[in-house]
């Protein structure tokens, strides 16, 4: 089952632990993701510790075919993110959030 998670779930969950304001809420959020975009741009690896890391990788243009129609076409070349989990964030996963240390 796939749940969404959003910006606001995110400001809402932020501001009733912490206690700032709404929009001084919002605006960390926005800072926090907008860090990590930046420095993705800049094709910086963005590691956060005991959580995972960010890092752009290249992809190479190929040849792709529509699986209804059959029809070859070239997909372009591109940028992708990929992220890649902590052992710390991995174990916790896998122990059901059962914090081990």
């Amino acid at each position: 089952m796939r749940i969404n998670l959003t910006k606001k779930d995110l400001v809402n969950s932020i501001y009733m632990q912490v206690g700032f304001s709404k929009q001084i809420t919002e605006n960390l959020v926005e800072e926090f993701f907008y860090i990590i975009v930046s420095n993705l741009r800049k094709k910086k690896t963005v590691k956060i510790s005991k959580f995972g890391t960010f890092l752009i990788r290249s992809k190479n243009s190929r040849i792709g075919r529509n699986p209804k129609t059959k029809e070859e076409t070239e997909i372009s070349k591109r940028d992708v993110v990929l992220f890649k989990p902590s052992k710390e964030f991995r174990e916790y996963l896998n122990n059901n959030g059962k914090n081990t240390t």
